[in-house]
């Protein structure tokens, strides 16, 4: 069984978690260590069992907890080499290290990793594809459009992680400055509901059974509206076999299991 738990997303820390037997992998740990450690015993998940922390980018929200819980439990980080040097000051002295080449394949425990390019403002950012036992997991948050490599890498996926970050006539009359306004809502930013609800139908198959919205904006979305969103899309193109949540920031979502 593949099991994919999102701990948290969202503006203030992302992490997820990924198991198949007896490997366990984070995605990204943008929570404090403590916050992370807690959220993994509420799954069932010891962190002594963690295989590796696999980091999308280097921004903090993915970051925060990374050097802490490297070095407390001896987890070994992976990344690309440019966010690895983006974000030195966050992940020096810890006690193990590996860099991936982003577009080939590397293998964690049973776990089958894929990283691929995303457009988003930071060195060299990436989602991941995780295979194991026949099951394809995608991951894809923090990108500001969806490029063709995007669509090809998610297409045929058993379950996704997809970002929906915000609505736009929130994001606009919202408080935020104009600059950050504009760099949201840029090419390199994050992705609207709308932009989610355009997408998503291109890639959901009758293979897909399960459809996590994440990276919500607490300031500029809402879950319900996310969700109606992209739910109209999916059931006007006749895709409404997909279990659909969304993610949450103050705890973890519910599981899938595949």
């Amino acid at each position: 069984m593949v099991e994919l738990v999102v701990l948290a997303s969202g503006s203030r820390g992302n992490c997820t978690l990924v198991r198949a037997g007896r490997t366990a992998v984070l995605i990204d740990a943008g929570l404090s260590a403590k916050q992370i450690v807690e959220r993994l015993a509420a799954v069932g998940q010891d962190p002594r069992g963690l295989a590796a922390i696999l980091l999308t980018h280097e921004h903090i929200d993915h970051t925060r907890g990374v050097a802490v819980l490297a070095r407390r439990f001896t987890v070994p980080v992976i990344a690309n080499a440019a966010t690895w040097q983006a974000a030195e000051v966050q992940l020096r002295d810890i006690p193990a290290g590996e860099f991936f080449v982003t577009g080939t394949r590397f293998t964690v425990g049973a776990l089958e990793v894929t990283p691929f390019s995303i457009p988003h403002d930071a060195a060299e950012p990436v989602g991941f594809v995780i295979e194991s036992e026949g099951m394809r997991v995608g991951y894809a948050t923090d990108l500001g459009h969806v490029t063709r490599l995007v669509a090809a890498r998610l297409a045929g996926c058993h379950a996704l992680v997809f970002e929906a970050n915000h609505d736009l006539e929130m994001l606009m009359s919202g408080p935020y400055p104009w600059a950050t306004k504009q760099r949201v809502a840029s090419r390199t930013g994050h992705l609207s509901n709308e932009h989610a609800a355009e997408f998503l139908p291109q890639v959901v198959g009758e293979e897909t059974g399960h459809l996590v919205l994440a990276h919500l904006s607490e300031t500029n979305n809402d879950p319900v509206l996310a969700r109606a969103t992209v739910e109209t899309a999916l059931a006007e193109t006749g895709r409404t076999h997909v279990s659909l949540t969304t993610a949450r920031q103050d705890r973890p979502a519910a599981a899938v299991r595949l």
